[in-house]
């Protein structure tokens, strides 16, 4: 079965009950009009003169079809109103999955996003759209059939003649649509693309106003926003195009049909074989009789662009996971919260990390680590800026046979020359970037996926450039964890932020971020930092933390986190403070291990920590000047 079909149903299936209910709700829509047609043939027949009439029975029948109109009218409330219920927990049920994977499935989350978040966005908004309304189609198609079959046989009955007839032109657009299948796929897929460039550039024209406005670059930066547009217009152009041409075919056959129904019937009705009732059934059935070419033809050229949304959210998911897992019905909760997880859920890593080798770290090892960037990873253009070795992504290099053996108790830097593999290192034994070869050991048992094995309470990881949301200071600590205020506290006075949290006006609970209160470089790191230390990790692991903090700070920030803070670190640094305290240092130098051992052994063996050393001392001493 095709992955559409799959998803298509899962969806159906998920929520039986609800999507039956909701069918036969939305069927007698479809079939109701044939009451109104055989309504409005005893109607004109009597009045006429082909049957016996008088007012009364003419005013009966009519308030007759008013009541079939009426009846129809609260047919489709209800049905419309129990549908979109249906409608919002499909939706649910697809984003709320591919969200499950892109934070917990095993294998980075970062090799397959996209380059900007708007085009995550935009598939979770309109390729969710897509798929939802093409098995949503298949209600319609059901009822329009229904409809279209009873009204055949009753067509028939009066003339198979004309009731031939009209079933061609519904032939010639159901050819139609089957022949610009191919080309809707095309054209909807570069539609979905390039409005999805358009989004994910507004957002960084707004995120990047400042540099827009400080280079003067104002015209430069709408002109590329008029020349996403252009494309992204020529492409919605063409997509529309298409399935207009369909819809207006189908009307058309709608005129053509009433046509030959006129033609074919002057003749039979001169004759007395066809009466002005019957007229005005068929002219009734015409116009409901195209909804089922209509409704074919949505779904033939639906089934392509469902397609295309399936893919491109499938794309999102981890690469075990296929269109099964897209519409796997994990629950969705609409009206009530889930019950409680069970306690081996919430416990750190899952159920199955905590066999891997026991809770507690005693030992983290890593042998031959090996990481390639490929030209056309997509991980560090979409966030690599996580990091500075990120721009390694783009010229080939990476990490190549890296050993790594953290004891507990201990304090190890990574450190290097810009470009060296420190971030790359760090995030590959996290299990943020693919590995192409090696393997990871928590206390001596392999971790087969250490994306979700090394995460808090195991590990917590303090990004270089990390990310507020515009939330209180409290919410951007915890994001949803549970920890009492001195728990808060403690943490921040750890990371040396307990003097800047006496300054906020409203202490814990000020907003900052975005839309916040504007923190310093230094104090968005130090806030990292309390975030990571909140977690109470076994092992903590920070990327080049105090490179926007003075000396002093910085000093303090280590001094806390070595004597009061978790007992074993991880640290990505060249600063002096690091490397003195560190039990083990190890040089990268483009992507290799160039020496290791503490500061004395490297200062006297290794040319590269020297060089480095040497730097460094220089660098601090005119940053001391300076101050």
């Amino acid at each position: 079965m095709k992955p559409v079909m799959v998803v298509a149903t899962r969806l159906a299936t998920f929520d039986l009950r609800r999507y039956l209910v909701g069918a036969l709700l939305w069927m007698p829509v479809h079939v109701v009009p044939l009451a109104g047609g055989l309504v409005l043939r005893q109607l004109f027949d009597q009045l006429s003169g082909h049957h016996p009439a008088s007012l009364e029975l003419s005013l009966w029948w009519c308030a007759a079809f008013v009541g079939v109109e009426i009846v129809r009218g609260v047919m489709i409330v209800i049905a419309w109103t129990y549908g979109v219920y249906w409608w919002c927990a499909a939706a649910t049920l697809l984003r709320s999955n591919v969200l499950r994977s892109i934070l917990t499935a095993r294998g980075p989350a970062a090799a397959r996003l996209p380059h900007s978040s708007g085009e995550s966005v935009a598939r979770l908004r309109d390729d969710v759209a897509d798929t939802v309304d093409f098995t949503d189609e298949s209600v319609t198609l059901g009822g329009t059939t229904l409809f279209a079959a009873a009204a055949l046989v009753i067509m028939a009955s009066i003339d198979p003649v004309i009731t031939l007839v009209l079933v061609v032109p519904m032939l010639a657009v159901g050819v139609l649509s089957r022949t610009l299948r191919g080309p809707i796929a095309r054209w909807h897929r570069r539609s979905r693309v390039l409005g999805a460039a358009v989004t994910a550039y507004i957002g960084e024209l707004f995120g990047g106003v400042l540099a827009i406005k400080t280079a003067g670059a104002e015209e430069a930066a709408l002109e590329r926003l008029r020349e996403h547009n252009r494309r992204r217009r020529d492409a919605a152009v063409k997509d529309r195009l298409a399935t207009d041409l369909l819809d207006a075919t189908t009307g058309t056959t709608i005129e053509l049909s009433i046509g030959l129904v006129l033609l074919l019937a002057a003749p039979a009705m001169r004759g007395g074989e066809f009466t002005v009732g019957d007229l005005a059934l068929f002219t009734s059935y015409i116009g409901w009789l195209t909804a089922l070419p209509r409704a074919i033809g949505a779904t033939l050229y639906g089934l392509p662009q469902a397609a295309v949304a399936v893919d491109r959210l499938t794309r999102l998911m981890a690469p075990h996971e296929n269109a099964d897992d897209l519409s796997r019905n994990n629950g969705v909760w609409l009206r009530h919260d889930p019950s409680p997880p069970s306690p081996a859920a919430v416990r750190p890593g899952g159920a199955d990390g905590l066999s891997q080798g026991g809770d507690r770290l005693a030992v983290l090892e890593a042998r031959g680590l090996t990481v390639r960037h490929d030209h056309h990873d997509h991980h560090d253009g979409y966030d690599g800026h996580d990091g500075h070795d990120g721009h390694d992504g783009h010229d080939g290099r990476g990490v190549f046979d890296v050993d790594l053996r953290l004891e507990h108790g201990t304090f190890t830097v990574v450190t290097g020359a810009v470009g060296s593999g420190k971030t790359t290192l760090i995030r590959a034994l996290l299990g943020l970037l693919p590995l192409h070869s090696g393997g990871i050991s928590w206390n001596g048992a392999p971790i087969d996926d250490p994306g979700t094995f090394l995460v808090p309470g195991r590990a917590a990881y303090a990004g270089q450039i990390p990310r507020l949301f515009s939330e209180t200071l409290r919410e951007n600590l915890l994001l949803g964890r549970s920890a009492t205020d001195d728990e808060i506290r403690r943490a921040l006075e750890l990371a040396a932020f307990e003097a800047d949290l006496a300054e906020m006006p409203d202490g814990l609970d000020t907003v900052v971020g975005p839309r916040g209160v504007r923190l310093s470089g230094g104090q968005v790191q130090r806030a990292t930092a309390a975030r990571a230390l909140v977690r109470a990790p076994d092992l903590l692991v920070v990327d080049d933390l105090s490179s926007a903090l003075d000396v002093e700070t910085e000093r303090l920030l280590w001094d806390r986190i070595a004597g009061r803070g978790p007992e074993t670190v991880l640290v990505v640094s060249h600063r002096q403070a690091a490397l003195e305290r560190a039990d083990q240092i190890i040089v990268l130098d483009r992507g290799r291990v160039a020496g290791r051992g503490p500061l004395g052994e490297l200062l006297e063996h290794c040319p590269e920590m020297r060089r480095l050393w040497s730097a460094e001392r220089i660098t601090e001493a005119e940053e001391g000047a300076g101050d």
